[in-house]
């Protein structure tokens, strides 16, 4: 008897998924796979139909992707996947760059022990998912982990500031790198390897508390996803193809 009231408290102690929170865990990797294009439309009622669930707790959901910039709401009160304005990209790599550079090397002036410990820890933790999605194509995890890592690392800096903005960079900028991650690991041959040795790196210079040298490989870390991304952009099958002899 004691022990089926154990088994049921410990039932009743284990946390339940909310509608609202299984429709935002769904429509947000489906945003950030692309899954659901930029500028798609998100109607209430069909979603609704589609979860199964009132428009509450699908209001709910959209209100908290919203927050994270992923989804917009119009004039007229719709809503749609927030779109991917291109003529911005520019602007995006040198506030990227600028805001690694300040977050890192303001991480390496400021970072306790603990710090450093659970920067490693996050950083296990990207190694993992990186593998993971090298093996199945699925490159969410991988994102996710490098967000997550990054962002531990500004954490240590000690400026929420830094920490609000750099993170707003960094959630803009995982579509970006969702669609490019494809051509980046398969056409021009980048490994798990160089990814784990750029972020080791980083974190070695925070650990001895280099700032400069933490900032240069923060300048750097952006420069290579800048390159990267222009050469997905310039990617051509049909330059070198003939037409007519």
């Amino acid at each position: 008897m004691r022990v089926r009231k154990a088994v049921s408290a410990h039932k009743t102690a284990l946390p339940r998924e909310t509608g609202s929170t299984r429709v935002y865990t769904e429509l947000r990797h489906n945003i950030l796979s692309m899954v659901l294009p930029p500028s798609a439309p998100l109607d209430e009622v069909g979603l609704g139909k589609h979860f199964q669930l009132s428009r509450s707790p699908i209001r709910e959901a959209l209100v908290r992707l919203a927050s994270e910039g992923l989804v917009v709401t119009l004039q007229n009160r719709s809503t749609i996947v927030a779109p991917l304005d291109f003529r911005s990209v520019p602007e995006y790599l040198d506030a990227l760059d600028l805001l690694q550079r300040a977050t890192h090397r303001s991480a390496a002036i400021c970072r306790s022990q603990r710090d450093v410990e659970e920067i490693e820890a996050t950083l296990g933790i990207f190694e993992k998912k990186a593998k993971l999605s090298f093996d199945t194509d699925d490159w969410l995890p991988m994102i996710e982990g490098n967000y997550d890592f990054h962002i531990r690392i500004a954490q240590a800096g000690r400026n929420q500031y830094f920490v609000g903005f750099y993170k707003r960079i960094l959630e803009e900028g995982r579509r970006m790198l969702y669609f490019h991650s494809e051509f980046l690991f398969k056409s021009l041959g980048s490994t798990v390897g160089r990814l784990n040795q750029h972020h080791r790196e980083i974190l070695e210079a925070i650990r001895v508390q280099d700032p400069d040298e933490t900032e240069r490989l923060a300048h750097e870390h952006a420069r290579q996803f800048k390159g990267d991304f222009l050469k997905y952009m310039e990617r051509s099958i049909t330059s070198k193809m003939k037409i007519a002899t």
